[in-house]
């Protein structure tokens, strides 16, 4: 069953704040095998300019791929989420994440499309520090695969 085209442009409550520290950046780091010193040196950092080590650039996205759970656990919208694979993933910055920020996400469906039976859902995350300012967009396309008929 197709998703309601009606939640297209529905936003969800910003997300409680999540505090970004060094430990979960040099990590994140390590397990997606990026050496660069300024994820793990808070002195190589400061030498480009950073206040404190700075996150890979898709470290966020398992801030606001937890906060898209708003929208994929929304009873009204109706997805069914053990049909759901991860079709694409996109970031758009203002600036680095840092060690020490405190960020919060606002997700809002962006569209929804039906195609070969399979509906695609592209959620936006807009990503803001606690003193307001924009840090990130992350646009998520999810992909519900069609139900196998018989």
């Amino acid at each position: 069953m197709a998703l309601d085209q009606s939640f297209v442009g529905r936003s969800y409550p910003p997300t409680d704040p999540y505090e970004v520290g060094r430990e979960k950046i040099r990590e994140f780091a390590e397990a997606v095998g990026d050496t660069n010193p300024a994820y793990t040196d808070p002195e190589a950092a400061k030498a480009l300019g950073h206040s404190d080590v700075i996150a890979p650039p898709t470290f966020v996205f398992s801030i606001t791929f937890k906060a898209a759970g708003q929208v994929v656990q929304d009873p009204q919208l109706g997805l069914d989420y053990s049909r759901v694979v991860h079709g694409d993933q996109k970031f758009a910055y203002t600036r680095p994440v840092r060690a020490g920020d405190r960020l919060t996400v606002t997700s809002t469906i962006e569209a929804i499309k039906s195609m070969a039976g399979n509906d695609i859902l592209d959620i936006r995350g807009e990503v803001h520090d606690e003193a307001g300012e924009h840090v990130v967009t992350a646009w998520t396309k999810l992909v519900a695969r069609a139900a196998e008929e018989g």
